[in-house]
């Protein structure tokens, strides 16, 4: 199964609520990352944002080994740099079972500090997510250490935003939403989705987990889409809507949607 490189692309097979699941697709090589990347983007992204890498000195040889795996040379952050994805390295300590995050490059960050999470252990890293401890954590353990080197997996994910910037730094809900109506929500609302992957890197063993950002304008999506996110919104409501700030936002995307049907039909 392809992924796509779009918001209006990964929406379809992103989770829309309910459990929380990884939702893996095995991914072949030419799926793994963005063919045709803005480097000029890149590049200002991390001038702009030089604190998203961050290296342990226990990343530095997955980071080299990646970059050759890239033909490039350098390491970590010369392999962000060249691709469309944020990308960061995972490792295994002795006598420790989970992995910890050892280094990052990451100019497009959806509400997170790489300087605040470097060194933690994967559910330390997941900590705010609701429901992560409980529903997901030890299938995450399972599958990250059982992952075989060639293998590549991918998913998605999605978020509501009030800004189209690609380095999202959310504010309080009630702040960021406050002008958003049903009627203006399609040009106030923003759709950030996430295009993950994970593989592991064969000399090293280091994991590799690389995050595409995607960002629309919650009026330019399909109205397929727009209908999915309604429906979605709406059950975030019942448990980790806390944490999106959907209360702020959910009855203007509902109200926008069930126009454009209305209007569609």
């Amino acid at each position: 199964m392809t992924l796509g490189y779009s918001v209006d692309a990964l929406l379809p097979k992103a989770r829309g609520g309910g459990v929380l699941k990884m939702g893996l697709a095995k991914l072949d090589e030419g799926e793994w990352l963005q063919p045709y990347p803005d480097l000029a983007a890149r590049e200002a992204g991390f001038a702009d944002y030089p604190e998203g890498i961050q290296l342990l000195p226990e990343g530095l040889a997955a980071g080299e080994e990646l970059a050759v795996m890239l033909g490039l040379t350098g390491g970590l952050p010369e392999a962000a740099r060249n691709h469309h994805e944020d990308m960061c390295l995972l490792t295994l300590r002795p006598d420790e079972d989970q992995y910890r995050l050892v280094g990052a490059a990451v100019a497009w960050p959806s509400d997170w500090t790489p300087a605040d999470k470097i060194g933690l252990p994967l559910r330390a890293l997941h900590a705010p997510i609701q429901g992560y401890e409980e529903q997901l954590a030890s299938g995450v353990d399972h599958f990250m250490a059982r992952l075989k080197p060639g293998a590549i997996y991918g998913r998605c994910n999605w978020f509501i935003a009030a800004t189209g910037e690609r380095r999202w730094v959310a504010e309080p809900a009630e702040k960021a939403f406050a002008q958003v109506t049903p009627e203006n929500a399609g040009e106030t609302l923003f759709v950030r989705s996430e295009r993950q992957t994970l593989r592991r890197l064969p000399e090293t063993g280091a994991i590799l987990f690389t995050i595409g950002i995607y960002v629309s304008p919650l009026g330019d999506l399909s109205q397929d889409n727009q209908q999915r996110l309604a429906r979605a919104v709406a059950s975030l409501l019942e448990g980790e809507g806390d944490r999106r700030g959907a209360g702020a936002y959910a009855d203007a995307l509902i109200g926008y949607a069930a126009g454009r049907e209305e209007a569609r039909t």
